[in-house]
C-alpha cells in the first residue's frame, strides 16, 4: 500500500498556530491534500491530548483511527535550550510514540524537568542527550528526530546554535539518531554532499502550523508498506525500508535558504554574503547566515554541488498547488478566486496530490485554462523558479517574470551547472 505522511504538525495549543486546529479539520484537509497519515501533533499537551484519547481509537499497532477511518501516528515536538561546548543550544525534537502508555510514561518524565501545559511544543533545560538517554529508558520504540535539522535558530545543524555534526551532539548515542527532517530550506541533495549523513535516513515533513492545503503535506514522505503499523512507518522513515521517496519544496521556498536582514529587506546569495563579511551593508547588523551556506560550510571540500549519492531515496520537488494559482493569476492564496479553482480541481481529479502529480494535461485543460495547466506541469517536473527565502521571510514562486534579477540569475546559475533537477 502506498502512503503519504505528514509526520510533524502542531495543534490549536502550540504558539502561533491556528486555533481552527483540531482533528476535523486535520483529517478534512488532509484528505483534500491526498494525505494517508497524520501525526498528531502535541501530544504532551493535557488538553490536546485528551482530545486525542477522546477522538481517535488506538489499535493495538500503534495506529490511531478516527471515527471515519482515518489515521494518526503519535507524535509531538519539543524544544531543548541548554549549553553545550560552551555554547548555547537550542534544538528542535520530533518525537514518535508506539502508544498511548508510552506517551503518558514521555509526558511523566518531562513534568519532572517542566511544564507542558503552557505550550504544544514545551521548552525544556536539558541536553540532547538526557533527552536521549531518558526517552529510550521509557522505551526502546520511541524515535527522537532532529526536526528541520538545518534551520539557523532551532536546527541541530543550524547557524546560530546548532552543532557541526550529530556525534558533536550525541556523542557516542549518535547511533540511536536514525533519521534527521530535512526541513523546508534544504532538500535531499544539499544533504547528500555531508559524508557523515550517509546512513541517516531524510525525511520530510510539514510543520504546518495551520491546516491549510498550502501548509500541510507542503513535504511528505511516501511510504510503501505491507500493512500500515508503527513498526513498518519506523522501519521506512529510519531504516528506508518502504520509503520509496519524499516530496519536498523547491528549498528556496523556506524561509532560512539565503543570507540575509529581513528588517533591512537585504537578501543575498553565500557568495555575495561572503563578500560583505556577512555583515548587512545597510545597517552593519550581522546578517542571519542560510541554510544554503551552511551547508556549504559544512560540507567543505569533501563532495561538490551536484553530488548525487549512489543508494539516495528519490525525491520530488513541488510548490502548493494553492500557490500556483496564487502566483499566475495575480490572487492571495486565501482568496476566494483562488479557492474556486483550486477546488475545481479538488472535485473532479479528488486530491491535490493527484492534480500535481498524476493527472494529465489534456485533462487539466478541460477543468482549468492552459496557463495553469502548463503551470502544473512545469511545477511536476521541478521547474519553477524561486525567489529565495532569507531571515524568516517565505521565498516566492516566479511565474510571471517579475521575481529579483538574483533569483532569475541563480536558477541561471543552477541550470549550467545540472542542478535544475535538485533544486
Amino acid at each position: 500500500m502506498k502512503v503519504i505522511a505528514d509526520m510533524h504538525i502542531h495543534s490549536s495549543h502550540s504558539r502561533a498556530c491556528s486555533k481552527d486546529l483540531s482533528l476535523e479539520n486535520l483529517e478534512k484537509y488532509a484528505r483534500i491534500k491526498g494525505i494517508g497519515l497524520l501525526g498528531t501533533g502535541d501530544f504532551t499537551h493535557p488538553k490536546w491530548v485528551q482530545e486525542i484519547k477522546s477522538k481517535l481509537r488506538e489499535n493495538e499497532n500503534g495506529i490511531l483511527y478516527s471515527s471515519t477511518g482515518f489515521p494518526f501516528i503519535l507524535q509531538t515536538e519539543l524544544s531543548l535550550a541548554y549549553t553545550q561546548n560552551g555554547k548555547g543550544r537550542r534544538i528542535h525534537y520530533i518525537i514518535l510514540a508506539p502508544s498511548g502508555e508510552v506517551v503518558g510514561q514521555i509526558t511523566e518524565f518531562l513534568l519532572k524537568k517542566g511544564r507542558v501545559d503552557y505550550d504544544g511544543r514545551p521548552i525544556f533545560g536539558m541536553s540532547s542527550i538526557e533527552l536521549l538517554d531518558n526517552l529510550l529508558s521509557i522505551s526502546p520504540d520511541i524515535e527522537l528526530i532532529p526536526a528541520h535539522a538545518w534551520t539557523p535558530w532551532f536546527g541541530i545543524f543550524g547557524s546560530e546554535s546548532g552543532f557541526d555534526s550529530l556525534k558533536e551532539c550525541f556523542g557516542d548515542k549518535t547511533r540511536h539518531i536514525r533519521a534527521i527532517e530535512t526541513g523546508m530550506s534544504s532538500n535531499p541533495a544539499m544533504n547528500w554532499r555531508i559524508p557523515w549523513l550517509d546512513g541517516i535516513t531524510l525525511t520530510s515533513n510539514s510543520d504546518c502550523h495551520s491546516y491549510w492545503p498550502w501548509r500541510m503535506g507542503r513535504e511528505a514522505n511516501v511510504l510503501e508498506l505491507d500493512e500500515l503499523n508503527y513498526k513498518n512507518v519506523l522501519a521506512a522513515i529510519c531504516e528506508r525500508k518502504g520509503l520509496a521517496e519524499t516530496i519536498e519544496v523547491d528549498p528556496g521556498y523556506g524561509k532560512y535558504h539565503f543570507d540575509g536582514h529581513r528588517l533591512c529587506n537585504v537578501v543575498m546569495s553565500p557568495q555575495e554574503s561572503a563578500k560583505h563579511k556577512s555583515i548587512c551593508p545597510k545597517c552593519g547588523s550581522k546578517m542571519t547566515i542560510g541554510v544554503l551556506n551552511r551547508v556549504e560550510e559544512l560540507a567543505a571540500n569533501d563532495r561538490p554541488e551536484g553530488f548525487v549519492k549512489k543508494d539516495a531515496v528519490p525525491f520530488k520537488s513541488l510548490i502548493p498547488l494553492s500557490e500556483i494559482i496564487s502566483e499566475l493569476n495575480g490572487f492571495p492564496v486565501a482568496s476566494k478566486k483562488t479557492w474556486q479553482i483550486y477546488n475545481q480541481l479538488i472535485e473532479k481529479f479528488g486530491s491535490e496530490f493527484n492534480v500535481m502529480l498524476d493527472t494529465e494535461e489534456n485533462e487539466l485543460k478541460k477543468i482549468v485554462d492552459e496557463r495553469l495547466a502548463a503551470a502544473i506541469m512545469k511545477n511536476r517536473e521541478g521547474r519553477i523558479n524561486v525567489e529565495p527565502g532569507y531571515d524568516g521571510v517565505y521565498g516566492k514562486p516566479v511565474l510571471n517574470g517579475n521575481g529579483r534579477k538574483e533569483a532569475a540569475e541563480t536558477a541561471a546559475e543552477r541550470k549550467q551547472k545540472g542542478l535544475g533537477e535538485f533544486f
